[in-house]
């Protein structure tokens, strides 16, 4: 079986933090070498010598005994007056040297045992493959009274993916396009949505329905960018563009830096109070759905003269235009580079020498000032200061261009025989609000319907909470609480349930008593603490 032979990142080889110590692996036939061990933390199988780690490198062969490379992640919901974040440091947690002490700081106690400042995530906690063990870590704590569970766990997702926003009016790809990565198609264009470009990255079919280069690739792609990292791509037919969560995307070699305000009507109705008086026409120049100032209702309503332009594309609604050109970089998603070839021409009987007309794009990135001459041709002049402050209130109300990833995944056998020997009423448990969700602490979506699916902002979540296995597969957090009388309703695993005390001392169940590798973080400001009020505490 594949194995490596490096032992970067195995703090527990050479390092005095004590390491995870998972179930004895026991050979699968006598031809398995004397110094190897069997992982059984995924379908791979690896047969692992001594001081090497898997195929995933999440899991090592010390000294015969097989460990969690990676240190389990606890989140603390706060710092109190004077103490210092905290740290993990040769199996001690203490406060963290690089904060400075305020002049009154006092040494941390060490009191850990307050259920509601401490919470075991699943980053790094292991997996429950395979699927009949109880969850690594099941933690009995008391939230305001009240007896609560935490079973935890890190999940083996086949049926998952990566669903992305990306902020821009650019054209990144027809939509249902191939999206590729080194040449392997790993997703496809999805629908747009407003001011947005959808992909959908990832999924079974991609990771095991392909060749072995297309599940590694893709494999590899939603690690990267579960874990913030950047992360290239190219759409058959469209554009090449980088993403990476929480940054703007590069398209075609250019950094975004503006979500459109709304669609040219919308952009039309916010702003024609302001453009009222200073210009005759205003033509706001999209994709989808171009707007034009006098004909639109919000000119009626304001009593404009008509302006006799006369317009490209098919008409919808008075003052909307679809289809006024292809879409593409250039001005308003569209590939104009040129904004008046949009426009066919002007009625003599209505319009007029003089007439003001102002032409922008949704962001107002790209914005031209015209006059017509006596031939009624428009001449491009310097756009007056009280338009100009139009325009760049326009850009003023475009939020920043990002990239936001979520993680949406399927929970399966392992996850739910982790919970409970009666994986439904898990199920079940969720839909009625009595288990509380969540993806390295981050709260999660649980979609309705059948099944456990959950989504969550990878922003939101833990650094590093991704990793694989090469099955392919996503590795990644999940943590389920409740209350300890519906776990017990709905058949959890009791007699694996230990106090927050004795977890944080011990580590997981079966781990032959050696404390667990462990490191802090705290908790997002962002997010809801895990085990606070709501449906699950009333």
């Amino acid at each position: 079986m594949t194995e490596h032979s490096k032992t970067d990142g195995l703090p527990a080889l050479d390092a005095p933090l004590s390491p995870q110590v998972l179930e004895r692996s026991r050979p699968r036939n006598e031809r398995m070498a004397g110094d190897k061990i069997e992982c059984n933390a995924c379908p791979v199988l690896c047969q692992i010598s001594d001081g090497k780690s898997g195929a995933c490198d999440r899991y090592a062969n010390h000294q015969g005994t097989l460990i969690r490379v990676d240190p389990v992640l606890l989140l603390r919901r706060t710092i109190e007056a004077g103490e210092r974040p905290l740290v993990a440091f040769e199996g001690r947690v203490q406060p963290s040297a690089e904060a400075p002490a305020a002049a009154n700081d006092k040494a941390w106690s060490g009191d850990l045992l307050h259920a509601n400042e401490v919470f075991v995530t699943g980053v790094g906690s292991s997996t429950t493959y395979p699927d009949y063990k109880p969850a690594p870590f099941i933690v009995g704590s008391q939230v305001d009274g009240v007896d609560v569970i935490t079973v935890v766990t890190e999940g083996i997702f086949s049926y998952c993916s990566f669903k992305l926003k990306i902020d821009t009016d650019r054209f990144l790809g027809p939509e249902q396009a191939n999206v590729r990565c080194r040449g392997e198609v790993v997703g496809h264009v999805t629908t747009m949505e407003y001011g947005s470009q959808m992909l959908s990255l990832g999924g079974v079919h991609h990771l095991t329905g392909g060749s072995k280069k297309e599940g590694r690739v893709t494999v590899e792609v939603m690690e990267a960018l579960g874990n913030r990292l950047p992360v290239e791509l190219h759409i058959d037919g469209g554009s090449q563009v980088i993403v990476q969560a929480g940054r703007a995307p590069i398209v075609n070699g250019v950094e975004e830096q503006r979500m459109r305000v709304g669609c040219g009507s919308a952009t039309i109705g916010i702003f024609a109070k302001q453009l009222y008086g200073q210009a005759d026409e205003v033509i706001v120049v999209d994709d989808h759905i171009t707007g034009v100032l006098t004909e639109h209702q919000a000119g009626r309503c304001l009593d404009m003269r008509r302006s006799g332009v006369k317009m490209r594309g098919r008409k919808s609604t008075p003052g909307r235009w679809f289809q006024v050109a292809s879409p593409g970089t250039g001005w308003g998603g569209t590939d104009l580079t040129e904004p008046l070839s949009i426009i066919e021409g002007w009625d003599p009987e209505v319009t007029w020498p003089g007439l003001r007309l102002l032409m922008t794009s949704t962001t107002g990135e790209h914005a031209a000032w015209y006059v017509l001459d006596e031939a009624l041709q428009p001449i491009e002049q310097e756009m007056p200061a009280a338009v100009r402050a139009v325009v760049e209130r326009i850009g003023e109300n475009c939020e920043p261009s990002l990239c936001s990833v979520l993680f949406l995944g399927g929970a399966g056998g392992s996850l739910r025989a982790g919970v409970t020997d009666n994986p439904v009423k898990l199920t079940r448990s969720i839909k009625h609000a009595l288990v509380n969700v969540t993806c390295g602490g981050a709260p999660a979506y649980v979609w309705p319907g059948g099944g456990i699916t959950v989504m969550a902002d990878v922003m939101r979540m833990p650094e590093r909470s991704f990793g694989t296995v090469p099955t392919p597969a996503i590795v990644a957090p999940i943590e389920f609480s409740m209350r300890l009388a519906d776990y017990a309703a709905l058949g959890g695993h009791l007699d694996h349930v230990r106090p927050l005390a004795e977890v944080l001392q011990h580590g997981a169940w079966h781990n032959d008593g050696a404390p667990t590798a462990r490191r802090w973080a705290l908790g997002s400001t962002d997010n809801p603490w895990p085990l606070g009020r709501g449906p699950m505490l009333g």
